[in-house]
């Protein structure tokens, strides 16, 4: 898989996805799925055109708060089989850009045979682009467009959003069912203040992905992959209130049996459920036991 930052016009006639592609649950599944049948099925290669920032983030000054990091978004890319990633970086310049302009810029550069989007995919200044839009104009730029249809689970359309809010609210098993696999954080562990071993319990602690949407604070039952080894796990994401505040919140992370020294290694978290929210404790001993208590609950959901 070929990654461009920018727009060139080296590859043509491709089968092109468009979107943002935020945490490419299953909604953009079906669209990337899509996208490489049919270039398959004619020869093609295919492509993702997307953004490096979101428009939002653009049009409002926000912070990025995504779901997953870019280099989880190119790891799944290439996991469909997709063969060329355009990220364009969304500026004055291409937030000016009327919908038709915008085609012709899509035009020009990769001559798409085929375009697929989401139902409610749009673009152009004002969002005047949309699947209407792109069905119209197929014949004008000799391409076939196709609208990929919501996809729903549990009786819920499928989307970024409603995956934000679930996150923010500690519905990971939602989440999960909607993205069609765990979700996942990477980090390197640092250094603590080693409270976990005078308790009895080691964590390795994780400074969170600045630009992740933060999760629901509190106590979670996860995977951790270290090393190519997969262990269960206990995690804490939080602000540690039963001890030093910390500035920042930190993901702490308990792997059940096992004691080895991995300050600096990487680590991938794989939530499952939420067990309980942050919680504030008194004394080091009532910590240590609702820990205890916490543990239980996750080896009770591993026997499941």
């Amino acid at each position: 898989m070929q990654v461009y930052n920018g727009i060139n016009d080296n590859n043509k006639d491709l089968s092109v996805a468009l979107g943002f592609f935020d945490g490419i649950h299953l909604g953009h599944s079906a669209v990337l799925n899509s996208a490489v049948s049919y270039a398959k099925s004619n020869n093609l290669k295919s492509a993702v055109l997307t953004f490096e920032n979101h428009p939002k983030c653009y049009f409002t000054g926000c912070e990025p708060q995504y779901i997953i990091s870019k280099q989880e978004k190119l790891t799944l890319f290439e996991s469909f089989g997709i063969d060329y990633v355009y990220f364009l970086k969304f500026d004055e310049g291409l937030s000016k850009l009327k919908a038709d302009e915008y085609l012709e810029f899509l035009n020009k550069n990769l001559k798409p045979k085929a375009i697929f989007t989401g139902f409610n995919h749009t673009f152009g200044s004002n969002r005047e682009g949309n699947s209407e839009f792109l069905d119209k104009n197929q014949t004008k730029y000799g391409y076939e467009y196709f609208k990929i249809p919501p996809v729903k689970v549990d009786g819920s359309v499928v989307s970024s959003s409603v995956i934000r809010e679930n996150l923010k609210s500690g519905n990971i098993e939602s989440v999960n069912k909607m993205l069609s696999r765990k979700y996942s954080l990477k980090g390197i562990v640092i250094e603590g203040e080693k409270i976990g071993r005078i308790i009895g319990f080691r964590t390795a602690n994780l400074l969170y992905p600045k630009h992740l949407l933060n999760i629901s604070r509190g106590v979670y039952s996860v995977e951790v992959q270290h090393k190519g080894r997969e262990f269960r796990a206990i995690a804490n994401f939080g602000m540690r209130p039963s001890l030093a505040n910390t500035n920042i919140p930190i993901l702490e992370v308990h792997i059940l049996n096992f004691d080895e020294d991995i300050y600096g290694d990487e680590l991938t978290v794989r939530f499952i459920k939420k067990i309980r929210d942050e919680k504030k404790f008194n004394s080091l001993d009532e910590l240590k036991a609702q820990i205890k208590k916490d543990i239980g609950e996750v080896e009770i959901l591993w026997k499941l």
